[in-house]
């Protein structure tokens, strides 16, 4: 009983964060001269009404999954990586680069190798980032949002140069070997072998940050950097250790939406995964299970975002609202000290 009452005190904050943004966004809705429950109504029809609806509900949740799991583990550790966009793309540019061809190893050993690799290139390009912040003291707020710009334009760059397709019509990479594609779970269904990879990521991720030394230290650093080193505990260390995990998880996002959707990497390839996987975390109050529902319902807004504007003649903005309000309404809570706050950042 008391872990479940625990359980609930955590989540009342995101619960009541996340009614906040719905009535605001209902009111939003109403005052345009629409319905609010229609629109709600043409939301939950679009995600759920149909298999092929839970489909994409499932393909837009992996890659929110995976970039609010970076969020939440960097921020448990007290670090502020808001480079999870840029970290996804160079995972999207690994998998690209090295997908065109399945090489000497059997297909499936050719597409984990290049999962791998993304997961890599993710880690390397929020590496940067932690030897700024350890050797220069260089904010990592800064230095990732600026990392975020220069990902974006070496992509355009190279889809524009030395990566452009063999025909050269367009601003993209050739398409991945037909090896290097992920298998759909279901057939006739656009749901593949990712979110399941996802899905361990995030139970992996619970328990190393909940049952492991390193994941303690991870959490302990980042509640309080200063007791963290008076116990002995190598802070700097740790806060390389997540922000290289975070960057993991989000190019093994990238590379996975290569493998198992896109097939090729182009300009604006992320609608921004790496910053709604922001609201991801905090809505999940930076607890693993807790992302996972968030990325759901947020796939399921993302899903049933054209049907609103089909049925109800809401535009599918309203969802970018939605994420925006709720963040608003978390910072709020937490600033007003209504909740005790999760071990995370400092503000």
């Amino acid at each position: 009983m008391k872990r479940l009452l625990a359980l609930a005190a955590q989540a009342l904050p995101s619960v009541i964060a996340l009614a906040g943004a719905l009535v605001v966004s209902g009111l939003i809705v109403w005052v345009s001269g629409h319905s609010p429950w229609l629109a709600l109504s043409a939301v939950v029809e679009g995600a759920f009404g149909s298999a092929d609806s839970l489909s994409e509900v499932c393909v837009k949740t992996c890659p929110l999954l995976l970039c609010g799991l970076a969020v939440a583990v960097s921020f448990r550790a007290g670090v502020w990586n808001i480079g999870v966009e840029g970290q996804l793309l160079l995972g999207a540019l690994a998998m690209a680069a090295l997908g065109r061809q399945v090489g000497p190893l059997p297909a499936a050993g050719a597409l984990a190798f290049d999962l791998g690799a993304a997961a890599l290139a993710g880690a390397a390009w929020a590496g940067i980032a932690a030897v700024l912040k350890l050797r220069r003291n260089v904010s990592e707020v800064i230095s990732t949002i600026m990392l975020n710009f220069v990902a974006l334009l070496f992509i355009s760059y190279l889809v524009q140069g030395p990566l452009m397709e063999t025909g050269g019509r367009y601003p993209q990479t050739d398409a991945l070997a037909d090896g290097l594609m992920l298998p759909r779970l279901f057939a006739g269904h656009r749901v593949h072998l990712g979110l399941v990879v996802a899905v361990l990521a995030a139970a992996a991720l619970q328990f190393v940050l909940f049952r492991t030394v390193a994941g303690f230290e991870m959490r302990a650093a980042g509640a309080n950097p200063q007791a963290a080193r008076l116990a002995g505990i190598n802070v700097d260390r740790r806060l390389l250790l997540a922000l290289m995990l975070s960057g993991a998880l989000a190019g093994l996002a990238g590379g996975i939406e290569v493998s198992g959707v896109t097939r090729r990497l182009y300009e604006r390839f992320s609608p921004g995964w790496g910053f709604t996987g922001i609201a991801v975390g905090l809505l999940g109050r930076l607890s693993p299970a807790g992302v996972v529902v968030a990325a759901l319902f947020f796939g399921a807004l993302d899903a049933g975002s054209n049907a609103m504007q089909r049925v109800a003649g809401v535009s599918s903005v309203l969802v970018s609202v939605i994420q925006a309000t709720v963040i608003l309404f978390l910072v709020t809570l937490e600033r007003a000290r209504w909740f005790q706050p999760q071990a995370g950042p400092e503000a």
